[in-house]
């Protein structure tokens, strides 16, 4: 026997069933919404969780999404959904990362100097006094992983050096060997940035205005070169150069510079799209300079 309520009431009952189940399917809707599990689109439950530009931890590898900023910009960057692996350069006969000796003899190792650790890189440390003098710069390197969405790479080592407004390195040029100023290590932020304020290197002969850099997994494993991940080299535009080496300071930078350009240079001449800084200020008031570095890992 049928239950006794389960008799025809008629269309206008129907109806109103109907209506009661659709209101209860909506609440549904609105509470799963409520928790983040997604949005409605045409009458279907579309899901969240993909997206890209977040940050990657550097010992664990995962991500989590966020915004990224470079240095003190006032605009929000963040990860690009197209990034470039960076080239692999030669670190040249300068690095001062435990790979070779110094001027004064010895292995030059400023990666194990107490405070490398640094974003300012003008004066000598461990003892040492020279100060670097030049017009400012400071540069954002914006670390990003070109195997996993160009997720900003958190926790990473930058160690970045270069030549004097003279074209000297300190630890190895004459004069300059007790030094081991415009060398420093920064790690990344939560938005993949390693910022260092400095001065805007020289040109010496042969070679077209350059900074060098090395990227670590972590801080800890900046010590020597045997860790390093990766090696490149930043390029400055020419006219920036041009206006810089026109002050006061640069010895015979702007001779030197003239005599090369990116085509007849050793390094660049295969192209510096991926090595081309981002430039902004003026020579009164100090550069800016910005680069996305692309690594896999």
């Amino acid at each position: 026997m049928p239950h006794p309520d389960a008799h025809d009431h008629g269309l206008p009952q129907d109806l109103q069933r109907l209506q009661q189940q659709f209101q209860q399917r909506r609440r549904l809707l609105r509470q799963l919404l409520g928790g983040g599990a997604g949005t409605l689109v045409g009458g279907g439950l579309l899901l969240s969780g993909c997206g890209g530009g977040g940050s990657a931890d550097a010992s664990t590898g995962s991500t989590s999404s966020g915004s990224s900023s470079s240095g003190n910009s006032s605009s929000s960057s963040g990860s690009t959904a197209s990034c470039t692996l960076i080239p692999e350069e030669t670190a040249g006969p300068y690095p001062g990362d435990g790979s070779n000796s110094g001027g004064s003899g010895g292995i030059a190792n400023a990666l194990a100097l107490s405070g490398i650790v640094r974003s300012d890189i003008r004066a000598s440390i461990a003892g040492a006094s020279g100060v670097a003098t030049g017009v400012p710069l400071q540069v954002v390197l914006e670390l990003v992983n070109t195997n996993g969405a160009c997720a900003d790479l958190a926790g990473y080592a930058i160690y970045l050096w270069h030549c004097d407004a003279q074209g000297r390195y300190s630890m190895y040029s004459s004069g300059v060997t007790a030094e081991n100023y415009l060398r420093g290590v920064q790690v990344t932020g939560s938005d993949g940035t390693a910022s260092f304020t400095t001065i805007y290197p020289g040109c010496y002969a042969g070679r077209m205005p350059h900074i060098h850099f090395e990227v670590y997994r972590s801080a800890s494993t900046a010590t020597s070169w045997s860790n390093k991940l990766r090696t490149s080299q930043l390029a400055f535009p020419t006219d920036i150069s041009s206006a810089v080496y026109a002050s006061s300071g640069y010895g015979n930078s702007a001779a030197n510079a003239a005599a090369i350009s990116f085509a007849s240079d050793n390094v660049f001449s295969d192209g510096v799209g991926t090595q081309l800084a981002t430039l902004s200020g003026s020579v009164s008031a100090g550069y800016v300079a910005r680069l996305q570095v692309g690594i896999s890992v």
